[in-house]
């Protein structure tokens, strides 16, 4: 009879730890890539969860990540075992997480960072409205104008009319929306727009000096993943041809580009983080809804200009 108590005092204690296990929220955070940039949006999510109390120090929540690297099916893959898991909530980062996840699930909450608009996403159904399980902060296209419309005020051309040069991926739904605004946006200033395709990281380096043999006096980094997950191959064989990037990527700027009017990655994740930490507390979807990014910054970077001798207007800060 000791033996069969002592047996059962363990099985209820088990049972037990089990229950209050099951009681923690789970996170599963699925980032698309490995990038610098991108990875700020993370560390911003996890500390406005930390600032409200949740944190995996504290043992309030429990987190399962995942990093795709680049391989969609492995990020597909990420996703369905988050659900399998049945997580709390799913936080995705960049776009290509966002839209994997929507896609895959409609009852888990989607807290998504580092990405457009459902709209420019193409999960808005026929009436603009977005999954009902979408929350987080987005982007439009809006704040492009202003960084691109800053290269002629700063880049003087070789010779005749201004040139500047692109990449886009044809599988991302922003990138595209980035082109045609930005082509149309090139007329208007009478910039002579040079654009090329890439269809994978890959195939970055070999395009890009394709790009660079055409004369152009500018490189602008669209927001597009793979111009994320490949700048520093960009930067590379731009500074090597003495051609400045610019930037509608605030967090691109830390990694050599000129200039930038756009988010700040870090807040855009913190920002994510604070609907996350609302969803938590109170256990309830209920007054949330995507919203826009908040904070938006006009940044340079002092060694690039210095290095292609661009006199930066005042209102823009300096990276330390």
């Amino acid at each position: 009879m000791g033996k069969l108590f002592r047996f059962l005092v363990v099985i209820i204690l088990l049972n037990s730890c089990n229950t209050n296990s099951n009681n923690v929220p789970v996170i599963g955070f699925a980032d698309a890539f490995e990038d610098n940039t991108i990875a700020q949006a993370k560390q911003g999510f996890f500390d406005a969860l930390k600032k409200d109390g949740y944190s995996k120090e504290q043992k309030n929540i429990k987190v399962i990540y995942r990093n795709a690297q680049g391989d969609i099916p492995k990020l597909a893959l990420s996703i369905k075992y988050f659900i399998s898991e049945k997580v709390t909530l799913i936080a995705t980062n960049p776009s290509l997480s966002t839209i994997t996840a929507i896609q895959n699930t409609k009852d888990i909450p989607v807290f998504m960072m580092v990405s457009p608009s459902p709209e420019l996403m193409k999960v808005a159904d026929a009436s603009g409205k977005a999954p009902s399980n979408l929350f987080g902060v987005a982007e439009t296209l809006g704040y492009i104008d202003t960084s691109f419309s800053l290269i002629p005020k700063l880049v003087i051309p070789h010779s005749g009319k201004l040139k500047v040069g692109m990449l886009y991926n044809q599988s991302e739904p922003q990138s595209e929306e980035a082109l045609n605004r930005i082509r149309q946006l090139s007329e208007q200033l009478n910039i002579d727009l040079v654009y090329l395709p890439v269809n994978s990281t890959a195939d970055v380096q070999l395009v890009t000096q394709s790009l660079l043999t055409k004369n152009i006096d500018a490189f602008f980094a669209n927001p597009d993943n793979t111009v994320f997950g490949s700048f520093e191959t960009i930067i590379k064989a731009c500074n090597n041809a003495k051609v400045p990037v610019f930037t509608s990527e605030a967090g691109l700027v830390a990694r050599g580009a000129v200039a930038a009017y756009g988010a700040d990655i870090y807040q855009w994740g913190y920002q994510a983080g604070e609907q996350a930490a609302a969803f938590l507390k109170n256990k309830s979807t209920k007054g949330l809804n995507w919203e826009m990014v908040k904070l938006r910054k006009r940044v340079y970077n002092a060694t690039a200009a210095k290095q292609f001798n661009i006199s930066v207007p005042p209102d823009f800060e300096a990276l330390k």
